[in-house]
């Protein structure tokens, strides 16, 4: 699949929780995926015992992904039964995100003259790529959009698209890059952490009109 075979309905992957009710609140609004920052230097990071009494209210058919930056191997292993999929955030290789059977998807930040079908290539055995804006030094959450126009229509892998996405710009950039999913995090909270009711809802229901289209 390419990301510009446009997909019947845009995933929607929340991200950063750190609240059960927030998760309930993501549940009832029909997200896809849920996403538990293992990174202690996020501001979103939380532990293995809370990403444990966090996931016990998670539903079938809705995802869990723990988020990892350049993390040891028995950390990640540690969190496993926790996990439905790894997402890679550092400068994993292929060989190291391979080997904790699971699915995962590698996160790439969009820096200057990166190149998306070797990436593809590199990763090929991801289940998608997730494409976030570049600032030195920060892994991810930069709240920074980047230039939707850089992404080939002809990647060889399905697009998750990250960086900055808001309800108010939700439905532009699924128009304009149609990927396989979006991922939101700081767009739809209150402050860091803790998600705004009201936003998640908007951003849901603005990506359902964009679809509509």
């Amino acid at each position: 699949m390419t990301h510009s075979a446009r997909p019947q309905r845009t995933r929607i992957k929340f991200c950063g929780f750190t609240r059960a009710d927030d998760i309930a609140r993501a549940v009832s609004l029909g997200a896809d995926a849920l996403g538990f920052v293992m990174w202690p230097a996020s501001k979103r990071g939380i532990t293995p015992d809370q990403l444990a009494a966090l996931t016990e209210s998670v539903p079938a058919f809705v995802t869990r992904v723990g988020l990892f930056v350049d993390q040891p191997a028995e950390l990640i292993k540690a969190c496993l039964p926790y996990l439905d999929v790894i997402q890679f955030h550092g400068d994993e290789s292929a060989a190291f995100c391979t080997q904790f059977d699971r699915p995962w998807i590698k996160a790439l930040r969009m820096r200057d003259g990166i190149d998306l079908h070797q990436a593809a290539a590199q990763y090929a055995r991801a289940q998608a790529l997730l494409l976030d804006a570049y600032r030195p030094g920060t892994p991810g959450g930069t709240g920074e959009v980047f230039d939707w126009s850089r992404i080939p229509a002809d990647l060889a892998k399905p697009v998750i698209l990250a960086g900055g996405l808001t309800p108010d710009n939700i439905a532009a950039a699924v128009v304009q890059v149609t990927p396989y999913a979006v991922d939101v995090s700081g767009g739809i909270e209150s402050t860091p952490g803790s998600k705004d009711a009201e936003k998640m809802a908007m951003f849901v229901n603005q990506l359902a009109l964009a679809d509509a289209r």
